[in-house]
């Protein structure tokens, strides 16, 4: 069975003696474990001791705290669980995430600038500067091992992202907040929502869909969502272009947007890559449009700036170009190796793999037994086969297969692995 787009925690409450005990395989997510298992709870945090106990098999699914975790029959070399000892369960009044109290020093600081501050460039500057770094530092930071490198990652970005704001203020910010007096609208429309575009991964993280990509709309819900959002933009853009035409300026956005049109198709025109519109790129399209003095416009700017701000300072400045392996993500899109039908011993205690020439652009074979990466077959070695002993008996077992290939520096990427063939107890095999 696949699983898509949920927290992967496997296990749960197993019998240990005469006594239940919380065990998950070592690959589940720490903290949606710690949750299922009544550590702590998601909207205060907690803390608590975990513990390694090595190979385990057996792992049930059940549903607690809100979470249904992942059942898993076969062993797995490492699981964890979680120790109840004195003074660790039922802290969570002692965990607090310091970036709320960040938050409101924010928020303050903005929404006091906005009232009281009718220039549009140190609004629109301070504004910019104080929720870019709130956003890189404390909100949705990048994922890094330690913070320092957080910090530098915010600097690095940051005079990029000066200079398009600087640009996007000339051609955009400005005309729409130049000489403006309701103070109050710039406040909760502007700048509300360009919290609500900077906060995109908290206000927008229930939304099912993430990329256009056809496996993504396979998510219950997205199909719905995707055509309750088109349905939306295409309303705003109907009032926002009528709005144009009653000050004489729908000609010359008209020609903008069909140039950008066409720079679109053109590069997606170029051999071997693929356009990808990240939500930076997409806000940056859609500002021109909102250079409007009316109420909904200043919301549809704020909300553009802050999900630009939201995406550089996250993600920085991804191509609008990238190739099939980017997208990917830590893989790459690959077809599937052919094995031939495996052959099992008399006894039901091995069965062995083999495979023909690999196809030409990769490097070896990788074989995963039980969600674990077991072999790599390399053709200059001959290493055309692969042979498993039955761990436990009882037990089924599961193989995958998948290309690797290797980069100049030697670095190694897994493409797609097939869907799992599983060895029953019985000694049938039955192929992916």
């Amino acid at each position: 069975m696949e699983y898509n787009y949920r927290n992967i925690v496997v296990g749960g409450a197993t019998m240990v003696g005469n006594s239940s005990q919380s065990i998950y395989r070592g690959d589940s997510f720490i903290c949606g474990a710690a949750i299922h298992a009544g550590i702590l709870n998601n909207p205060n945090g907690g803390s608590g001791i975990v513990s390694l106990i090595g190979e385990q098999s057996g792992f049930p699914s059940i549903d607690a705290n809100g979470i249904s975790s992942i059942g898993f029959t076969p062993s797995f070399p490492v699981s964890f669980t979680f120790l109840k000892a004195k003074g660790t369960i039922g802290t969570t009044a002692q965990c607090s995430d310091p970036w709320w109290r960040l938050a409101v020093i924010t928020a303050l600081f903005t929404c006091t600038l906005s009232i009281f501050t009718t220039s549009p460039s140190v609004f629109f500057g301070s504004t910019f500067v104080s929720m870019y770094f709130y956003v890189a530092l404390a909100s949705d930071p990048p994922d890094f091992k330690d913070y320092l490198s957080v910090v530098s990652s915010a600097f690095q970005g940051f005079l990029p992202a000066v200079f398009v704001g600087l640009v996007v203020y000339h051609f955009c910010i400005h005309h729409t907040l130049h000489r403006l007096t309701a103070q109050i609208e710039k406040t909760v429309l502007w700048l509300g929502g360009c919290w609500l575009g900077a906060l995109s991964n908290l206000t927008f993280e229930r939304l099912p869909i993430q990329r256009l990509t056809p496996h993504d709309l396979q998510q219950p819900g997205a199909m719905l969502t995707l055509v309750l959002i088109v349905s939306c933009v295409l309303c705003i853009a109907l009032f926002q272009a009528w709005a144009f035409r009653v000050e004489g300026r729908m000609p010359q956005y008209l020609t903008f947007y069909a140039c950008l049109g066409l720079l679109i198709l053109a590069l997606m025109t170029i051999p071997h890559m693929n356009v990808r519109i990240h939500h930076y790129i997409l806000a940056l399209l859609l500002l021109p449009g909102t250079t409007l003095q009316t109420r909904p416009s200043l919301f549809y700017q704020g909300l553009l700036v802050g999900l630009f701000i939201n995406g550089i300072a996250r993600w920085g400045f991804d191509s609008i170009l990238q190739t099939s392996g980017e997208l990917f993500g830590d893989g790459f899109n690959s077809p599937f190796p052919e094995i031939t039908a495996p052959s099992i011993n008399s006894n039901n205690s091995s069965i062995s793999f083999s495979w023909s020439i690999l196809q030409s652009g990769y490097d070896s074979i990788s074989v995963v037994v039980n969600d674990v990466e077991r072999f790599r077959g390399y053709e200059d070695h001959e290493a055309n086969s692969f042979t498993w002993v039955r761990h436990r008996e009882g037990e089924p077992e599961y193989f995958r297969f998948g290309y690797v290939k290797y980069g100049l520096l030697g670095e190694s990427s897994v493409g797609q692995l097939t869907m799992p063939g599983t060895w029953e107890p019985n000694g049938t095999w039955i192929p992916p």
